[in-house]
């Protein structure tokens, strides 16, 4: 079904001008480097792709760049040899010889340099085994030189876009998890409507005793009682159908500064970020998490400075890259869909998602943007759930050296 089927001729053309700015920022943050296709240069006589062959699985695809450079001879014989896949060329011309064609290992024999090329250049490989990402190696041999070079296996992936629309309501959903504090929740929504009086607003609540918050563009979801901060996390996260979700906790306060427009602007020009915090009053909360690799039995070691920070982002000064931000974080829904909150965490938790996205997620932390923070107000009934028990802490601990197979975790 084409998309001036279903929409509005000058609809059509408008959405189709946001898909293609959203796809184009989709295959910006999908590629990097490494996907860029390379050749080995001729200083020996093989040529052939050293990076950037990727294939298909169970696809028959040419292996770009292969070639052969070598001084004048009787006779020249090269070989090609993988272990997950077969090889196959184009039926050879009366001065050339193929052996193993279909095979997993091929060797092409001619005294024509030139119709030896020919027949490299129509060399392709095929995977005999299904799998969505893996690879082989495949060796290229011409006398006593041998070269070996990467295919990755991998299935593609389709787009998942989102349509940006017109204005910041159709950008962002606001979430948040409450527990037993609903004079404050009615505070901080009070405030978002002054600010943004349409935005979409996520509540997820696991009160012992429950309030009903009702309004436009309000979406309270009752859990079961005490079921935890993170279990919350993933409730609100899961209902949002925007590009972008705003986390914020409900004893925040929007104000002048809460710009939110702001932070998509910076995330929009940065396809690669995946969380982007601010500052809580005048207060800007970040850290850096250093991940050293241990062995199979003893695991590794998790450091986790507070405060620190690796360099400024490119093109915005007032903005630097970290590993993790304050509760206050504009961030993409698909990228925090992909971690996820661990459940199992229920009153000790934050820093232990970024730390589950580490090596996953693009974390900044930019100061021209921030909420501020209600006065704080000893509430009957939750003071007692706000400080968690020492088994409570322990029990996290117990849960960070198992799951994310730990020796050491140091906090500085």
């Amino acid at each position: 079904m084409l998309l001036k089927n279903v929409v509005p001729k000058n609809q059509a053309v408008e959405l189709i001008k946001r898909r293609e700015k959203e796809f184009q920022q989709h295959k910006a943050r999908a590629e990097s480097v490494l996907s860029t296709r390379l050749y080995a240069p001729s200083n020996s006589p093989l040529q052939y792709p050293i990076q950037g062959f990727k294939v298909r699985p169970m696809t028959p695809t040419f292996i770009p760049g292969l070639a052969l450079h070598a001084e004048q001879r009787k006779n020249y014989t090269v070989s090609l040899k993988v272990s997950k896949g077969v090889l196959s060329t184009s039926i050879p011309a009366a001065r050339a010889k193929v052996q193993g064609n279909g095979e997993s290992r091929l060797m092409v024999e001619s005294s024509s340099l030139e119709t030896l090329n020919e027949l490299l250049a129509n060399v392709s490989y095929t995977s005999t085994i299904y799998h969505i990402h893996t690879g082989d190696l495949a060796t290229f041999q011409f006398e006593d030189h041998e070269a070996v070079f990467p295919i990755t296996i991998k299935q593609p992936q389709p787009p998942v876009l989102y349509d940006m629309g017109k204005d910041i309501n159709s950008q962002v959903t606001i979430t948040t998890k409450t527990f037993l504090r609903y004079p404050q929740l009615k505070v901080l929504l009070k405030s978002i409507r002054q600010f943004y009086k349409d935005i979409e607003v996520i509540i997820a609540d696991d009160s012992f005793v429950t309030e009903n918050i009702t309004g436009d563009h309000i979406q309270h979801y009752i859990m079961p009682p005490g079921k935890g901060w993170f279990a919350g996390r993933n409730l609100a996260v899961s209902q949002v159908t925007t590009k972008y979700i705003l986390w914020v906790d409900d004893d925040f306060l929007f104000t002048k500064w809460t710009k939110i427009e702001e932070m998509v602007k910076v995330m929009e020009a940065v396809p690669e970020l995946d969380v982007l915090g601010g500052k809580v009053g005048k207060d800007q909360f970040y850290s850096s998490l250093i991940y050293e690799e241990g062995d199979e039995m003893e695991g590794g070691c998790m450091y986790r400075k507070s405060r620190g920070k690796f360099h400024s982002l490119p093109g915005y000064p007032q903005c630097s890259l970290v590993s993790g931000v304050v509760n206050f974080f504009l961030a993409r829904t698909d990228a925090v869909q992909r971690v996820g909150f661990d459940p199992q965490l229920k009153r000790v938790a934050h820093s232990e998602f970024f730390m589950d996205g580490l090596g996953s997620l693009m974390v900044a932390t930019c100061g021209h943007v921030a909420i501020g923070h209600q006065k704080i107000h000893k509430q009957k009934g939750y003071m007692r759930f706000r400080q968690p028990a020492k088994s409570d802490t322990i029990s996290k601990l117990q849960l960070h050296f198992f799951k994310n197979h730990l020796k050491c975790i140091r906090y500085g």
